[in-house]
């Protein structure tokens, strides 16, 4: 991957449904240049997928906390959490105290705390209450 197809992904990354021909001018390439290249990208899996970023407050989802998370009956844990409405990222973790860290995005202190209480049953937990985002988008080229 050259400078290029980095920059390429970092426009990418902040315009995802940005056009070929808008692309190829914000990177000094022609249309086909950089659909050309996007699509390497693609068959190589540089990019995933994409997708679009929701507002958590718009879709009244105010509260976001993480939780750090020791459980023994991982394969179960990691089950209930892709079921679980309000978990919006699950992440094995190393270290000492926690095997997972938990993204939680939900309505309310209160439907926050049931799903703390539904996740005591797998383990021990520390929660970690998000006040403010000042970087909330994942920019893996900078």
């Amino acid at each position: 991957m050259d400078e290029l197809d980095k920059h390429i992904l970092l426009v990418l990354q902040e315009q995802g449904r940005i056009s070929m021909t808008d692309l190829g001018k914000a990177v000094s390439l022609s249309q086909p240049a950089v659909t050309e290249r996007v699509r390497r990208m693609e068959e190589k899996g540089v990019i995933d997928h994409y997708r679009a970023v929701v507002d958590a407050e718009k879709i009244n989802k105010p509260i976001a906390a993480f939780i750090l998370f020791y459980t023994k009956g991982c394969e179960r844990f990691v089950d209930y959490c892709k079921e679980a409405p309000d978990v919006v990222e699950l992440h094995r973790i190393s270290g000492h105290q926690y095997n997972f860290l938990v993204k939680l995005v939900t309505e309310s202190l209160q439907t926050l705390e049931r799903a703390i209480n539904e996740l005591g049953q797998f383990g021990d937990s520390t929660t970690l209450i998000v006040l403010s985002s000042p970087i909330k988008h994942d920019r893996l080229i900078p």
